[in-house]
């Protein structure tokens, strides 16, 4: 028989065995032989419960000498205040799992003792305890599994919540750097248009000027006595630090207005994240431009100097990429690198302030198909223990708030779906170095990039 969790002990096999009291011994004793595995018989005197005699209670005190003739001639009235026990009576809605915790409950002497169940009031039948063990066991291996199966789907649902939580931070991030690559993009067209008018007339500027100087000289050779009054005004202007000063401050609006240019250059280049297929990139051009959007963190502070920028440019062809996501990928490294050096600083108020962050970039080409980009810093470096976990979502060794665990789970992603790439991880107490692999060439005949991706897959499934 199958029971379920909250099968009652009115489902289990019970006997409805009475006797009345008015009955000789000899009645029960027939009983008893008639059926061997009945484990006990109700008393009852017109009908009302007396009390009740066990098999195992009434077989020990046959057990006795001259026990059984003497107690099978005479009515079980003479014997019913002495041999019958007050049994464990429960009503049969009683579960099976309660009704053992309660059974179990008893003193020794009665522990395996019969059940007596109330089926309605004043009617009763006989359950064998360990008929209720059996059902017992049966249940508790159905409450087993089903708390297995209970585990099992919550942890399907706890997966399933974690890949939704990823998903939607995945969405809000690159929600994200879309509108930043919209917004840098928009405020470099805004400062592209003054710009382009600025730089594009100094050249004008420039030559109006110098005209106007020589004729101011032409006027001073032709008329090398002027007035008091022009001399006077001449003196006042200081006529010839203005005209040697005036030369200096085009040449200096030149050079600004050639740097605004370089950072629209810059803003631009990094802003194509809405770029939806493969090009061939300049590299330096996507991690100068992420340096760019990012000096305002490496200047100096309050409490520390500026975190200097060595760059190690290999000779490299154009590469095929996407170029807005691997600049989110340097973003992501980089950004990094900056917390880690600032983190000891933050952390203890007597921390150095002499100490020079340094960050160091350098780039390679591998061979003919590869090549490799290396961002390293002198920080606080990744524990040795957590550094397989880097690049699962979530995951973060930042403080509450200052990190969603994304960055590098995402950049990961990026190079290693995206570029057939591989993107890994060498850190100490000295500093954290990150190399990224990626080929050359992305287009599906490209025999390299199915190449080097299948090996990655069988190392990821190697012991």
């Amino acid at each position: 028989m199958r029971f379920e969790l909250t099968s009652t002990i009115s489902e289990l096999k019970s006997w409805e065995a009475q006797l009345e009291i008015q009955e000789i011994g000899q009645c029960l004793i027939a009983l008893f032989d008639e059926d061997p595995l009945l484990p006990g018989v109700v008393l009852t005197c017109d009908r009302h419960y007396q009390g009740m005699i066990s098999r195992r209670h009434f077989f020990e005190q046959m057990s006795r000498p001259y026990s059984l003739e003497l107690f099978s001639r005479h009515p079980l009235e003479r014997f019913c205040e002495a041999w019958a026990t007050e049994p464990l009576t429960l009503p049969g809605t009683t579960s099976i799992v309660e009704a053992t915790q309660q059974g179990l409950q008893r003193s020794k002497d009665c522990l395996y003792e019969p059940i007596l169940i109330e089926m309605a009031p004043g009617t009763y039948r006989v359950l064998d305890f360990h008929e209720l063990l059996l059902a017992y066991s049966q249940v508790h291996t159905l409450s087993l599994r089903s708390l297995q199966q209970a585990q099992q789907e919550a942890q399907l649902v706890e997966e399933n919540l974690r890949q939704l939580q990823y998903n939607y931070s995945r969405h809000l991030q690159t929600e994200k750097m879309a509108a930043l690559g919209q917004l840098v993009a928009g405020v470099a067209h805004e400062i592209n248009n003054p710009t382009s008018f600025i730089y594009g007339n100094l050249n004008h500027v420039d030559n109006y000027i110098r005209d106007f100087l020589e004729v101011i000289a032409l006027y001073q050779a032709e008329y090398p006595q002027p007035s008091s009054v022009v001399q006077a005004k001449l003196q006042e202007v200081d006529f010839d630090f203005l005209a040697s000063d005036i030369v200096k401050l085009v040449r200096s609006m030149r050079v600004g207005a050639e740097r605004i240019t370089e950072i629209v250059k810059s803003l631009r280049n990094f802003s194509r994240l809405d770029e939806s297929d493969y090009k061939a990139v300049d590299i330096h051009d996507g991690i100068d431009s992420t340096l760019m959007i990012l000096r305002s963190r490496l200047k100096s502070q309050t409490r520390r100097p500026e975190i200097r920028v060595t760059k190690d440019y290999g000779l490299l062809p154009l590469v095929e990429c996407y170029a807005g996501q691997l600049n989110q990928v340097f973003m992501n490294i980089l950004s990094n690198a900056i917390d880690a050096i600032e983190e000891p600083i933050e952390e203890s108020p007597q921390a150095d302030s002499v100490f020079q962050g340094q960050i160091q970039i350098r780039t390679q080409q591998l061979d003919n198909q590869w090549i490799m980009i290396t961002i390293a810093d002198n920080g606080s470096g990744i524990p040795e223990n957590v550094q397989n976990q880097l690049f699962e979502p979530f995951f973060t060794t930042k403080a509450v708030g200052k990190g969603t665990g994304l960055g590098l789970y995402i950049s990961h992603q990026i190079i290693r779906e995206k570029h057939h790439g591989k993107l890994t991880c060498q850190s100490n107490s000295q500093g954290t170095e990150f190399r990224i692999q990626i080929p050359i060439c992305q287009t599906r005949s490209c025999s390299p990039v199915r190449t080097y991706a299948r090996a990655i897959e069988d190392a990821l499934v190697m012991p």
